[in-house]
């Protein structure tokens, strides 16, 4: 009786051994799907080509995944500029998740902001087989108008290379945007910051006039919010760029805001080195 038992017992760990592994096997098949996915979304023909021709600089593939989006997510991309991420995410969320865009207001008094806001309808309109379950709050620090998603309803906030046009509209509207991701997020939802990064022994100024911000400085502002650093990557990071340029950022590619003035060497430095870094409601 006591050798039936124990063939039952074996037979039995066989089994579960064999479930288990499948299971695994499926989870990693799984994994691979969502990764070719979010290639396919990269590589797609809607992309604009100027955007596409960035990719190099801006890796979106390696951001995307060290953030760990998956395509069930509700994603929220804050101030999300001419849409360069929004191409990308919009069609890799379509069909399962969710995706949120944080715009400018429309009814803003600054003729700025409703431009903006209306070339982002423009650009969601006329492709409606890719941009029509995309939803569009607003999103205005300094307006204090930031109710674009309900509260805990997100799993991942994203914004890239925005915190310096926050720090330029005082350090209540930063912290107001960082609150506003947080509160946005459940509970173990993520924060994904992309940022131009000043060095650490020069000097930020108040209004971050040249486009840099202290990495320092963007971790302590998450952390004053409730967030925890979970993470940071160097998939983003240009040692070439001393952040030192005449005009600051954008004198760097690709807007060379110096015109013809040392493009060469701008073009010799590339796109600006940036932090990437993931931060976590607790």
């Amino acid at each position: 009786m006591k050798l039936l038992h124990n063939t039952r017992r074996t037979a039995l760990l066989a089994s579960l051994t064999v479930l288990l592994g499948m299971s695994s096997a499926a989870s990693i098949a799984q994994a691979q799907v969502e990764d070719q996915s979010l290639k396919a979304a990269i590589a797609a023909g809607h992309r604009t080509p100027a955007f596409a021709a960035r990719d190099a600089a801006r890796h979106p593939y390696e951001t995307l995944s060290f953030f760990g989006i998956k395509p069930n997510m509700t994603v929220v991309e804050l101030a999300p500029g001419g849409g360069w991420y929004t191409e990308i995410l919009a069609p890799y969320l379509r069909d399962k998740g969710r995706l949120v865009l944080g715009g400018d207001d429309p009814a803003s008094t600054q003729a700025y902001f409703q431009r903006s806001a209306a070339r982002m309808q423009e650009k969601l309109a006329a492709n409606p087989a890719l941009y029509d379950r995309v939803q569009v709050g607003v999103f205005s620090p300094a307006a204090g108008k930031l109710s674009y998603v309900a509260p805990a309803s997100a799993d991942l906030v994203l914004t890239f290379r925005n915190v310096h046009n926050w720090v330029s509209q005082g350090e209540a509207a930063t912290q107001a945007a960082f609150k506003s991701a947080f509160d946005s997020l459940k509970p173990g939802g993520v924060f994904g910051v992309v940022e131009h990064r000043l060095p650490a022994d020069r000097v930020q100024d108040a209004k971050a006039s040249s486009g840099y911000v202290h990495q320092s400085y963007v971790v302590r502002m998450a952390e004053s919010v409730g967030f925890k650093l979970a993470g940071s990557s160097e998939v983003n990071a240009n040692p070439k760029d001393k952040a030192d340029h005449e005009g600051g950022v954008w004198a760097l590619p690709p807007t060379y805001g110096n015109k013809d003035k040392d493009r060469a060497k701008y073009e010799a430095i590339g796109e600006s080195d940036r932090m990437t870094l993931k931060f976590v409601k607790p």
